[in-house]
């Protein structure tokens, strides 16, 4: 069985950082009464930060799809050998 190393406090996952963003918000919501002003701002910032994370994963699929045309580009040339 392979020892651990245990996290750093600053070491947190994406995945992690991620669900407690939106444990963040669910509590968030839950707090603030209906149809407040400051339920909307929270409600657009959420949209906001989903948009946020949907670009940085548009880019990730772009920077891949790239390296995967670069690979599927190279092909190896005969050469007649005298």
């Amino acid at each position: 069985m392979e020892n651990k190393k245990p996290r750093v406090r600053e070491e947190i996952a994406t995945e992690e950082a991620f669900c407690y963003l939106g444990r963040f918000f669910s509590w968030l919501e839950g707090k603030i009464s209906p149809g407040s002003e400051f339920r909307e701002h929270i409600a657009k910032s959420r949209i906001e930060c989903l948009k946020g994370i949907r670009s940085l994963i548009d880019k990730r699929i772009d920077t891949i799809e790239k390296r995967h045309l670069k690979k599927a580009g190279r092909k190896a040339t005969q050469v007649k050998v005298e």
